[in-house]
């Protein structure tokens, strides 16, 4: 699915993103985090041992919301998959994320021995509230 030229630029800015997967028994386990994209998906950062990584390995189904950081009211709800994880060049990209979010780079809150990786999210739904 194509996103919208103003969802694109919302993943651009400094938005608010609210991500859930799946715990193994079904139930939904939810954490905001930094977004971004690559032009046809939505793109997150995280840290290969977090529980959402483990949960996308074994399901890859997603849903997320995500906020305009200009008017918080107006967000788009996605559902869809992760189509795609790596390492490489994942430092990089929180490095640029830290500087879209906080101005300034990564400050490695977790320490530099986490291993960071980039899941790609194919949107299959999209909904945007018309308020």
């Amino acid at each position: 699915m194509a996103l919208p030229d103003d969802l694109l630029d919302v993943l651009r800015s400094p938005a608010l993103c609210f991500l859930t997967t799946l715990m193994p028994d079904g139930s939904p386990q939810i954490t905001e985090t930094w977004v971004d994209t690559d032009g046809e998906n939505v793109v997150v950062n995280t840290v290969l041992t977090h529980q959402k990584v483990r949960n996308v390995e074994r399901d890859p189904r997603v849903a997320a919301a995500i906020a305009d950081p200009t008017s918080p009211a107006r967000y788009w709800a996605v559902r869809g998959r992760v189509v795609s994880s790596t390492t490489d060049g994942a430092d990089k990209h929180v490095d640029e994320l830290a500087h879209k979010y906080l101005g300034r780079p990564y400050p490695w809150f977790g320490g530099r021995e986490q291993q960071r990786v980039v899941l790609v999210i194919s949107v299959d739904k999209l909904h945007t509230p018309r308020g």
